[in-house]
This record gives C-alpha cells, sequence and structure tokens, in this order.
C-alpha cells in the first residue's frame, strides 16, 4: 500500500508556483521522506500555468517536472494534480473563465478543448519522469457544480460525466505522448470520449507495484465527499468508479462525522475506512484500487491534543480495507500565519509545523510507516452491509446519498456491523442493484450480505462549509 503526503509548501503556500525555489521545494521534500512516505501529491495553480485560454507556459509545466525531479532524488514518487482550480477555500480560477469571460466550466466547447490541452500538456511534461505515481484531473473540481459553491457552475449528471471522460483522455494522451511529443493545440480536446464514459484500461496495467517501478501511471478523478454525501451534487459515486484507474476518496470529519460521534468516535477515526467502503461498492471491476487521496486531522473538530491519537487509528482502521492503493495525508506543512483569510483550521493541518518541525501527528504518521504495517494487503472482509440504491420495481432510490451521510441510517448501519464484527473491521458495501451478481460477490470475498435494520433512525445533522467559518 502507498503512503504518502499532500505537499503544502512551507514558503508561500501554492502561491510559491509565481517564485519557484528549488532548494525551498527540496527541503520541504527531504523532511517528508523522512517520514517514511513514499509518495507526494502536488498542486500546480491552474491559471499560473495556462493564464489564456490558448496560452499553457513552458517555464511553468518546467517547475513542475523540476519538482517531481526534485522528490525521486528523495526516493518519492509524485502524484500531479491538474486543476486547481480549488485549494483550501480559495478558487484558482483563470480569468479567461470568470468575470466578463464567465463560461460554463464543464460543458462550454471552447473551455471545455482549452482545459483538455492543459490537462495533456501538463501530462506529456511530466510523463518520462520515473518516479511518476500519476495525474488527478483536479482537486475537488465537483466542488464548482453546486452549492455550496457562491457561483457554481450548473450540469447534469450526463454532462458530469461527458467532462470526466474527455479529461481522463486528455491526461492519458499526453502521458502517450510524453515531453518530446505534440502536446496538443489548446483548441482540440483529444478525446473522443467525450459523449459519455472512457474505455477503462485494463487494470493489471495500472496496479501498484512499488517505487518507480510502476508500468504507466495512473490517470484519476478526485471528488469531495458530497458525491456520495448529497443527493444534489451532480457529480456521483459512479463519476468516482467509471472514470480513471481507481477511485478517489477525500476524507474529512468536519462534515458532521466529529460533531456526532467526538473527534476520537469510531464515526469519526473509522470515517476514511467507511468512505472507502462506501465508495467501493460502485466499482464494476472487484480489484479496482481505492485510494484515500486526502484525509486529515481539522483542528475545528479535533483538538491539537488529540490530533495524533486521531492520525494514528484513522490509518489504522484503513488498513483493514480491501484493495486500497495508499493513503495520503493532508498535509505536509502548516500554513504561514503571515497570510491571510485562510479558515482557521487550514493554519493548523500540516504533519510539520510552517517553520519544519515535527508535530505529534507527524510522529503518529512515522511511527505507523516504519511499523511495515502499511505493506501487508488486506485481506476483503467477508460481510457487506446491502445499500438500497433502488426501489423494489429496481428504479433509482431518491435520498440514497443522504442515507450515507453522517447521521444518515446506512451510515449508522455500518458502524453498528463495524462494532461487532469480530476481527474489528468494517464490512463491504453491496449494492442492493447488483445483489443478484453471484459472481461480483465471490470476487469481492462477500460471503455474507446484511440489510439495515428497519428501525434505524437517521439524525439530522446541518454542517456549515470551512470556506463559510472563518
Amino acid at each position: 500500500m502507498r503512503f504518502g503526503v499532500n505537499y503544502t509548501p512551507s514558503v508561500g503556500w501554492f502561491h510559491s508556483w509565481l517564485d519557484f525555489s528549488p532548494s525551498d521545494t527540496a527541503r520541504d521534500l527531504e523532511a517528508i521522506a523522512s517520514l517514511g512516505a513514499d509518495h507526494v501529491r502536488i498542486f500546480p495553480l491552474w491559471p499560473v500555468v495556462q493564464p489564456n485560454r490558448t496560452l499553457i507556459r513552458a517555464s511553468a509545466l518546467q517547475d513542475v517536472a523540476t519538482v517531481v525531479d526534485i522528490a525521486g532524488s528523495f526516493g518519492l514518487d509524485v502524484n500531479v494534480d491538474a486543476l486547481q482550480g480549488h485549494l483550501s477555500s480559495f478558487d484558482f480560477v483563470p480569468s479567461w473563465l470568470d468575470s466578463w469571460h464567465r463560461r460554463n466550466m464543464f460543458t462550454d466547447p471552447d473551455v471545455v478543448a482549452s482545459t483538455a490541452a492543459y490537462v495533456r500538456a501538463l501530462a506529456a511534461a511530466v510523463a518520462d519522469k520515473p518516479n511518476l505515481l500519476g495525474i488527478t484531473i483536479g482537486n475537488e473540481v465537483n466542488q464548482f457544480a453546486h452549492a455550496p459553491h457562491p457561483a457554481p457552475h450548473d450540469i447534469t449528471a450526463e454532462q458530469g460525466h461527458a467532462w470526466a471522460a474527455a479529461m481522463v483522455a486528455a491526461a492519458r494522451s499526453g502521458l502517450a505522448s510524453g515531453p518530446s511529443g505534440p502536446s496538443g493545440s489548446a483548441g482540440s480536446s483529444g478525446s473522443s470520449g467525450s459523449s459519455g464514459l472512457e474505455a477503462r484500461v485494463d487494470p493489471s496495467a495500472s496496479a501498484p507495484s512499488g517505487s518507480g517501478s510502476r508500468p504507466r501511471p495512473l490517470v484519476t478523478v478526485a471528488q469531495y465527499d458530497a458525491a456520495w454525501y448529497d443527493d444534489a451534487q451532480p457529480f456521483g459515486p459512479e463519476h468516482a468508479a467509471d472514470h480513471g484507474d481507481a477511485t478517489v476518496t477525500h476524507s474529512w470529519v468536519f462534515n458532521g462525522s466529529a460533531a456526532l460521534h467526538g473527534a476520537l468516535g469510531p464515526g469519526s477515526v473509522r470515517h476514511g475506512e467507511y468512505l472507502l467502503q462506501l465508495a467501493a461498492a460502485w466499482n464494476r471491476d472487484p480489484a479496482r484500487p481505492n485510494w484515500l487521496q486526502e484525509v486529515g486531522a481539522p483542528t475545528n473538530v479535533v483538538a491539537p491534543e488529540d490530533a495524533a491519537s486521531f492520525t494514528e487509528q484513522t490509518i489504522r482502521h484503513v488498513l483493514g480495507a480491501q484493495q486500497v492503493l495508499g493513503v495520503t495525508w493532508w498535509c505536509s506543512h502548516d500554513v504561514a500565519r503571515s497570510l491571510a483569510d485562510f479558515p482557521e483550521l487550514e493554519y493548523d493541518l500540516g504533519l510539520f509545523t510552517n517553520d519544519g518541525r515535527i508535530k505529534p501527528a507527524g510522529e503518529a504518521f512515522a511511527a505507523v510507516a516504519r511499523s511495515g504495517a502499511t505493506g501487508t494487503a488486506a485481506a476483503p472482509p467477508a460481510t457487506a452491509l446491502v445499500l438500497d440504491d433502488v426501489l423494489p420495481d429496481g428504479s433509482d432510490r431518491h435520498g440514497m446519498r443522504a442515507d450515507c451521510a453522517p447521521g444518515g441510517r446506512f451510515a449508522a448501519a455500518w458502524l453498528a456491523v463495524a462494532s461487532a464484527e469480530p476481527d474489528g473491521r468494517g464490512p463491504q458495501v453491496v449494492l442492493r442493484s447488483r445483489l443478484g451478481d453471484t459472481g461480483m460477490l465471490a470476487a469481492r470475498g462477500i460471503d455474507r450480505c446484511v440489510d439495515v435494520p428497519a428501525e434505524l433512525d437517521s439524525t439530522s445533522i446541518r454542517v456549515a462549509h470551512p470556506a463559510t467559518t472563518r
């Protein structure tokens, strides 16, 4: 299992791309490697690389490639996110997509073509790096598609599929062409998959095989948890499971989990494990990897003195899930207090302080890394909890995602089953619509299916988005 860290630069945060410093980057990455991490996830800022719809800056791409090389010098593989997009409550949307030039980022043909050109060029710029773990299309881009974003780009689920397919195809095209190949015109999407799901590649071609030795880098699509918890969010579970080479989840207990269960309660320290199991229910291939690409200890709901225990318990529970590609902790370094207007929690999420001192959570992370526990793949839990995704007549059941959210009936049932399992591991999740597929159940190692008790009640929870609570 891969074990890594989301890299937040200690000097200048992500604004550091404006005056990139290889020496500052090397100092940070050396510290991350000292924790026992095997990879980092990095975040170029979209407007810095593509300030005009038809201009992709070669020097900015070279800076990204340099970070990958520096990471490799410390034994770290790198996953590169393309569309930022959104980071820590701040949107980084190019000026050619906002204000007087505002167009729908998911459906406008010129915008989609230009965005695909950027994704393709970024992938090509790092395609030849032996320590490239993969390309993620962007950081939680689904937050742009619906409330609580203050100015959402409205789409349908079908349009979301078309957009994701086009972006995945662009990333794969860039990886195939490499830095010496054609990067593509900003006026061409480079995708024949814009009308639906892209063809999924042979899973064996993208299975994890250790640092720097992948036969082919991953391409992934990352969403925040509204995809599984909010029935109104147009990007849903299928978008995570049907696009790219792994199903990606981001686990944040400020979503109501900690408010309901307490910072160190089972519903909090098992939230990452639960979300992995929930998301995997939509995987069409039982061997598809599942990646907990973001998880952290937010101090608005996890007291600093509890952060180390939260970190250790969260990771230990995730280790019990099946087909886990990896865990990537958020984040490496605290945001400097000299930078203004971040939500308070963002200043204290690092495994290191801003000046490079390891924190208790960092020590807990390193202890797990050095224990060797991350090197053993878990066998699939034999028990599965059945999620009613369809009504008795086979039609889709509205409200299913709300049932899965913290406080929902399904979430409560999953925790109850998990607490009763002799081995202490949480159950898998199987969709009611797929319950008749005995071959799939066998391939997933499921030999017992449990229904949600009819008498179980929901607990209504409403929490403010962190971006609104500075």
